[in-house]
């Protein structure tokens, strides 16, 4: 379609996912609209620096989100999670500011939302973090939006924070070193969204799970530690470390039992440039981890 005029509105633009899309949007010719807590901040100022419309508010806010989406074309909805960055977010929080942004999207007559949700969100798992993402797939469902969910599975840049032990020459995740898990570079999930505004006829309707590798604990150690020049081994995190943690527990087997079901090979054909770990590596990843471990040893 064309983009001449037409306004894509990024929720969390400056996060992870919101930022990769406002970038890949900015660079194909949308014009774009951010709602910010704080423009002053540096995070907003930065966005406004490179073209894009700061309108302030936030996603419990009904107003400041009409205010946000009126007149626009689309909307990339995607919401902090329980136990990310944004302090005492839960689930409850996750589910009110997704509904209200699909709410506002049949309000102001968005023609096309675009959610990220996770991959697996339709599967059952029981677990916070994909069930606070499927009632609001269900809700955007219900209101009868054009709308595209994508389903992101792991983030490769996940592995790059220092709690995985990269900086102590270990990767410690959760899954059996022999199951595979599917992962995606969050620059991808920003293309594909993209592709979505740009393709409705294409994309409106669907669900699509995102990934751009699959790889063992061990082969994700012996990539990284080839990127770095150093040897990297792996170890699983045991399972009596988290028995606490129920919720917890469940992403574990989900990690382990499932590992995520997307069509790589499908979604390469619709993006020639979808990343694989090594590739990702050798692109951002590497200076990632590098820029990771110098913040470990200076703090």
């Amino acid at each position: 379609m064309s983009k001449a005029g037409e306004v894509i509105v990024v929720l969390g633009a400056t996060g992870q996912q919101g930022g990769a899309t406002v970038r890949q949007l900015l660079a194909e010719g949308w014009k774009v609209r951010a709602l910010v807590r704080h423009p002053a901040h540096e995070a907003a100022s930065a966005l406004a620096r490179a073209g894009v419309e700061l309108v302030p508010g936030n996603m419990g806010d009904r107003g400041s989100l009409d205010a946000a989406l009126r007149g626009a074309h689309g909307v990339f909805s995607v919401q902090p999670s329980q136990g990310q960055v944004a302090a005492g977010v839960t689930s409850a929080d996750e589910i009110r500011f997704g509904k209200n942004v699909a709410d506002a999207a049949k309000a102001t007559g968005i023609r096309h939302l675009v959610y990220t949700s996770a991959g697996g969100a339709e599967r059952g798992t029981g677990a916070s973090h994909y069930e606070s993402k499927w009632e609001i797939e269900q809700h955007i469902a219900r209101l009868g939006l054009r709308a595209t969910v994508l389903r992101p599975m792991a983030f490769m840049e996940l592995f790059a924070q220092p709690e995985f032990g990269v900086p102590e020459g270990v990767l410690r995740f959760l899954n059996q070193p022999d199951r595979g898990l599917q992962l995606i570079a969050v620059e991808d999930i920003g293309r594909f969204a993209a592709l979505a505004f740009a393709q409705p006829e294409r994309f409106i309707g669907e669900a699509l799970e995102l990934a751009g590798d699959r790889l063992t604990g061990p082969q994700m150690a012996q990539a990284i530690g080839s990127a770095l020049g150093r040897a990297i081994t792996y170890a699983q995190v045991p399972r009596e470390l988290l028995a606490g943690n129920p919720d917890m527990l469940k992403l574990v087997d989900f990690a382990n039992d499932d590992g995520g079901k997307a069509d790589i090979a499908g979604l390469r054909t619709r993006h020639a440039g979808l990343l694989s770990f090594d590739a990702w590596l050798q692109r951002t990843g590497k200076a990632l981890f590098e820029r990771r471990a110098g913040e470990t040893r200076s703090a």
